[in-house]
């Protein structure tokens, strides 16, 4: 980290909140008076926010705006294969596939507007000429609604010892025929004019958040504005196909540093951007470090265009981050999740394979109404995980996309309601994540969730506050927390007798495969691996 965000950041951590994490003890952190100001095209001020027009990004995207609570969002993209409501989370489908959901039951069941692909890896397979033969990955996938496109750069830092960075592009060797591949910034924007994704992401310079190069991040910074303009020259179909910039500068949020130089720079070039995106993060940084980089790039990006935090798919970061004023989110962590057993319930997370859901007859969350929830039972799904059956990581899959979408639209909801909605909804959440009565007691909220949801201006109220972790607690796992059923009393007191005289060495799990699922989990960090 350089030294500027170094001494940044510790002035911040000097105004850190008291354990009560008021707004008012936020007040000396500095912020916008108006942080989701009402702006038309060109930057004129709008006679209103939350009005019925639209506003034009770029010739294929609008933004109308619906509502804003504090700094949190509520708007319609217009793209052309149909709106999307946001804040939005958007499933990964690396390949052309979301793994274990047929593009029909995506669409039509869960009624999930717009997906995610990687340009890398179509690029290798299925390639350009079969793309082109389908007309575009739409026809491939029979995919009716819109699509995003990741350009390839994520791979930077996955595949970093498969690939050379140049200032052309990024040679990256097949891992599967050694085969090479030159990705430059004109060869990406060409294979995500034949997918014909609705929004194509700029090819960028991406390095671990956690490097600690001061150079390389600068090299970066750097080349993602050079590289920005060859990829708006490259664009064959803006008319049809709009391209987002990707905000770098690691996590340099000082005044002149890594992330405002490249905002600066970008917001140059606005007129040729129907959105920007925040990258660079979810690797495994601190989570301090973390939300002040969103804070600041979404305290400078346009109000009148869309803000795309990439591969950030937590449930908490989503409420989190869309309270700091994001709109679109992106990860594996739900199906990923989802492979190892792992469902996303209201309240946190359960592991389906436990044996204390051997017997239970009730769906895997009572609050969900998606299919899985309607028809399955925790005791049939405990059995499907507990066997070889590709059944089971496939109903889990599609419940915990059922269930970020779900999230994703209660909270739009209540952003469009006001801000004491909206702040109700976060404490409603906060206290299901984080309850006052667990088994082993009050679970503490993450300091650094209390802390930016105060910057952001919410009242998490006196109950919460009062169960924020002290100073100098260690940044929880937060894919890990908390694995629990929704009733935590009655989960606690209903574990069977009868497994308390198991032997212990049928009771004990090998410590290898405890904690291979344990990495896989948090591997999923901000969908590394995609």
């Amino acid at each position: 980290m350089a030294a500027a965000s170094r001494a940044t950041i510790a002035a911040l951590d000097a105004a850190r909140l008291s354990p009560s994490v008021t707004p008012a003890a936020a007040a000396t952190i500095p912020r916008p008076t108006v942080p989701f100001p009402a702006i038309s095209p060109r930057g004129a001020p709008a006679d209103g926010w939350g009005g019925p027009e639209a506003v034009a990004c770029g010739p294929a995207l609008s933004l109308r705006p619906d509502g804003c609570s504090l700094r949190a969002r509520a708007t319609t993209l217009r793209l052309p294969h149909g709106e999307v409501n946001t804040p939005i989370f958007m499933p990964v489908g690396t390949h052309g596939t979301v793994k274990g959901i047929p593009s029909e039951e995506l669409a039509e069941e869960l009624d999930c507007r717009i997906a995610l692909a990687n340009t890398y890896h179509l690029g290798v397979k299925p390639g350009k000429a079969v793309l082109d033969a389908h007309g575009g990955l739409h026809g491939l996938m029979r995919w009716p609604r819109n699509l995003l496109t990741d350009s390839g750069g994520f791979q930077m830092v996955s595949l970093l010892h498969l690939a050379n960075i140049t200032e052309e592009g990024v040679t990256f060797q097949s891992p599967s025929d050694g085969t090479t591949m030159l990705l430059t910034p004109e060869a990406s924007i060409a294979l995500q004019n034949a997918i014909g994704s609705d929004v194509m992401m700029a090819l960028d310079d991406v390095v671990d958040s956690k490097t600690v190069d001061d150079e390389r991040f600068l090299e970066a910074c750097h080349r993602t504005l050079r590289w920005i303009d060859r990829c708006i020259a490259a664009n064959a179909n803006p008319d049809r196909q709009s391209l987002f910039a990707i905000v770098q500068g690691g996590l340099d949020v000082s005044s002149g540093g890594l992330r405002e130089a490249c905002l600066h720079g970008l917001l140059e070039r606005d007129a040729a951007l129907p959105g920007f995106a925040i990258g660079g993060l979810a690797g495994g940084e601190d989570k301090g470090s973390f939300w002040r980089v969103v804070a600041q790039c979404c305290e400078a990006l346009p109000a009148h265009k869309p803000r795309y935090l990439m591969g950030v798919g937590y449930p908490l970061d989503l409420v989190v981050c869309s309270a700091l004023g994001v709109d679109m989110f992106d990860c594996v962590f739900p199906t990923r999740t989802a492979r190892f057993g792992v469902a996303l319930v209201t309240g946190g997370q359960l592991r389906v394979k436990g044996a204390r859901f051997r017997d239970d007859p009730r769906p895997l969350d009572p609050a969900c109404g998606c299919a899985v929830c309607r028809r399955y039972s925790r005791a049939q799904l405990h059995a499907l995980a507990r066997s070889s059956d590709s059944l089971g990581p496939q109903l889990l899959s599609h419940h915990n996309i059922a269930y970020m979408l779900g999230l994703c639209r209660r909270m739009r909801s209540s952003i469009v309601a006001g801000p004491e909605p909206f702040q109700a909804f976060v404490r409603g959440f906060l206290n299901e994540y984080f309850p006052p009565e667990g088994p082993q007691g009050p679970v503490a909220v993450p300091r650094w969730a209390a802390e930016a949801l105060a910057y952001a201006g919410v009242d998490i109220g006196p109950d919460l506050a009062a169960r924020v972790e002290p100073e100098g607690t260690p940044d929880p796992d937060t894919a890990a927390l908390p694995v629990v059923a929704p009733d935590w009393t009655a989960a606690a007191a209903a574990k069977p007798a009868a497994a308390a005289a198991k032997p212990a060495a049928a009771a004990a799990k090998p410590a290898a495969a405890a904690a291979a699922v344990a990495a896989a989990a948090g591997s999923a960090d901000g969908g590394l691996g995609q």
